[in-house]
């Protein structure tokens, strides 16, 4: 073993995780992706072809990979080769509109892009806005000519040589995380490699997952999406399997668990819902899910309920946490989840919270206030915003934006996001609290609540709610429902039934863009 490799093996880095699976467990599969099944040896084999293809480019130290690809697997390629060349990953949204795609790019530095054949025409209409990228890739283009742009399979025809990035610490950026904004522009989370491995080691000793061949998780999510994205590195470190779909079919997810076995399954709390729904769900072989697995937005306990009834042999493992934190920061555990039941669990093992007030003073048991982090799976900065930074870690911790209160246990209640809570008359609302009195509606089937504006009490309650298929209600009949069950100025003012609820492609559901709808016409 040479010196510099020495080295690398001593840091906690994202290739590192994946060498050291190939070396233990080389013929294992490691990814399915449609008809690919792919060994850790091979897996190491293409990560090291591109980090060596990059290094030929003249990527250097920190300089930047910018993607945006659907679930697929180059999508792994180019995470796991730019971690081992030394570059900095930037996983891109793909939904995102042309503006949008040509700020991240640009604000990102990235030098090196790599695109789906859908992309083409998008990222050629905004060329002149990213100045700095010096070469496009294209993935599923072999059938058509390009034009100022490369094919992506030409690089395992490259002769090339891989050379260790010997600058290389886990301490250095590993991925830059874009956050949806909801004013303003989205700003970077730089995480670094020992973050995202943190956080694996974090959900690996929580949700106790079995090493080799044991666990396989099934991936429907987007793989940009920051709790995939640090499972890829999970995978390695635990050397299980992990199926990849391209998109979220329900139907197919239930063919899948049976027919590979499937033990894990992350889905959002709206995903859940529509799995849930479907009239064959009792005709599959479940048996081997052992981890049902939530985030990414607050999960009703009728959800969970229904869960628990259809994944009799798994336990509930409802995370929370946020991008700046390279994912999960609480866990709500299986033999907890009906003692708790309105709970995201307590603090994961190497992570410190608090719950303070806006003077950094922290609150009573069981009063509302800020929850702040600190721990190394914490984001290193926002790229290029160092006042953002230093706004995010003033005190020390990092401020997480989101409002909790905890038990005399230690138990943390997710109350709301500070944006989105409503001040009606001096009081505060919190959206999801109606949320959850509204799922127990027998015709809800999704829901969300948003604050507007009110000439009389500043903001007033509004619902946007989507009926089961066959069921109706009517706005009164919601209205009072809610009013049966809460205090009467928490109860929606509007009701509006509507098609589907506006997301992105994480499942989280946009309320800024609900907030934009008009009102009613009365």
């Amino acid at each position: 073993m040479t010196t510099s490799s020495l080295y690398l093996a001593s840091q906690m880095l994202i290739g590192e995780q994946l060498r050291r699976a190939a070396y233990k467990t080389g013929n294992q599969e490691v990814f399915v992706f449609k008809d690919k099944r792919i060994t850790y040896k091979e897996m190491e084999e293409r990560a090291l072809h591109v980090a060596a293809w990059l290094q030929e480019e003249g990527v250097k130290n920190q300089e930047k990979v910018g993607f945006i690809l659907r679930n697929c697997s180059a999508f792994v390629d180019c995470f796991f080769g730019a971690a081992l060349s030394g570059a900095v990953a930037v996983p891109i949204n793909f939904r995102l509109g042309p503006d949008e795609l040509a700020y991240i790019i640009h604000n990102s530095d990235t030098k090196i892009l790599v695109i789906e054949k859908e992309n083409i025409d998008t990222i050629q209409a905004i060329k002149s806005k990213i100045p700095n990228v010096e070469k496009i890739l294209v993935i599923g283009a072999e059938d058509i000519p390009l034009q100022d742009m490369s094919h992506f399979e030409e690089i395992f025809k490259s002769d090339v040589t891989y050379t260790p990035d010997e600058q290389l610490t886990d301490n250095d950026p590993a991925v830059i995380m874009y956050t949806s904004g909801t004013t303003g522009k989205p700003k970077g989370a730089v995480l670094t490699h020992k973050a995202i491995c943190h956080n694996a080691l974090n959900m690996m000793y929580e949700s106790k997952t079995e090493d080799n061949q044991q666990s396989v998780q099934l991936v429907v999510t987007p793989l940009f999406h920051i709790s995939v994205l640090s499972g890829l590195a999970g995978t390695c470190m635990s050397n299980s399997k992990m199926v990849i779909f391209r998109e979220y079919v329900p139907q197919d997810v239930l063919e899948t668990i049976e027919k590979e076995r499937i033990t894990s399954l992350f889905l959002v709390p709206t995903m859940w819902n529509q799995l849930l729904q479907l009239p064959n769900l009792d005709d599959y072989d479940l048996s081997s899910m052992k981890r049902c697995t939530t985030g990414g937005a607050i999960c009703p306990l009728e959800i969970k309920k229904k869960i628990m009834k259809s994944f009799p042999n798994a336990g509930i493992y409802d995370g929370f946490g946020q991008t700046e934190t390279s994912s999960a920061t609480t866990m709500l555990k299986p033999e907890d989840s009906l003692v708790k039941t309105n709970s995201v669990g307590k603090a994961l093992i190497n992570i410190e919270i608090r719950v303070v007030d806006e003077d950094m003073n922290d609150v009573p048991i069981g009063e509302v206030g800020e929850i702040i982090y600190r721990g190394p799976n914490l984001l290193k900065e926002y790229y290029k915003l160092p006042e953002e930074t230093e706004k995010a870690f003033r005190g020390g911790w990092f401020h997480s934006g989101d409002l909790v209160r905890q038990d005399e246990e230690g138990f943390v209640y997710v109350v709301d996001r500070k944006k989105d809570m409503i001040i009606s008359g001096g009081e505060n609302i919190y959206p999801a609290e109606i949320e959850d009195i509204l799922y127990e509606h027998p015709s809800v089937y999704e829901c969300a609540v948003v604050g507007i504006p009110d000439a009389h009490w500043g903001e007033t309650v509004k619902a946007f709610i989507v009926l089961k298929p066959g069921k109706t209600a009517t706005e009164e009949e919601i209205i009072d429902f809610c009013k049966s069950k809460l205090a009467s100025y928490k109860k929606p003012k509007e009701v509006e039934f509507i098609d589907e609820l506006p997301r992105n492609a994480s499942g989280k559901i946009l309320k800024r863009t609900l907030r934009e709808v008009p009102a009613n016409k009365k």
